[in-house]
């Protein structure tokens, strides 16, 4: 059995200020309260920003860094603070938030996360001898953590807006066989 604890990363100014993307390092604070968490795992992967990686290192992971565990792509809208896409480009920022087969300009939709995030897990389970318990971390941006929690819930892209994920915020999945659970504690 695979048990995955999904860490969000530490906060960033991005995440603070409604910034959509970017590569932005974490807020110092925020890692240094990293560095308390206790995590162990036999594996363990980051997403490839910065404060993935860094997060990652701070709670003592030497992580793999892997392209599929990236924040979703937010196209030319990246780097763009939410509030002001929403005085400017009204309609289509609303139908982005709303439709979850919307794209930004050149971005990636809600279900192209989903479906993303989910090829890996599916990877995690595929490569795992489930007779073996195994404990696996990933430290990526709660974006991802939300598109996770999604497909092992097997709940509608429409919901990605309604899971609130916050730095450092831990949620842990098992998977049986081909398929996850969400489990509380």
């Amino acid at each position: 059995m695979t048990t995955l604890t999904l860490v969000a990363h530490a906060l960033t100014p991005g995440l603070r200020g409604l910034v959509l993307g970017g590569e932005p390092a974490p807020d110092q604070a925020s890692l240094e309260t990293a560095r308390d968490l206790k995590i162990t795992a036999d594996l363990a992967y980051s997403g490839p920003e910065p404060a993935a990686i860094l997060t990652a290192e701070a709670v003592g992971l030497q992580p793999v860094v892997l392209g599929a565990l990236r924040d979703r792509e937010y196209g030319e809208w990246t780097g763009r603070d939410l509030e002001d896409l929403l005085a400017t480009e009204t309609d289509a920022v609303s139908a982005w938030l709303e439709r979850p087969h919307t794209a930004p300009p050149g971005g990636e939709t809600a279900n192209d996360l989903i479906a993303r995030v989910a090829d890996w897990l599916g990877d995690l389970t595929t490569d795992a001898d489930h007779a073996v318990r195994r404990t696996v971390v990933a430290v990526v941006h709660p974006a991802v953590v939300r598109a996770a929690v999604l497909y092992a819930l097997e709940a509608p892209a429409e919901s990605l807006r309604h899971v609130d994920v916050r730095p450092l915020a831990r949620v842990t999945l098992s998977a049986h066989a081909t398929s996850w659970s969400l489990n509380l504690h």
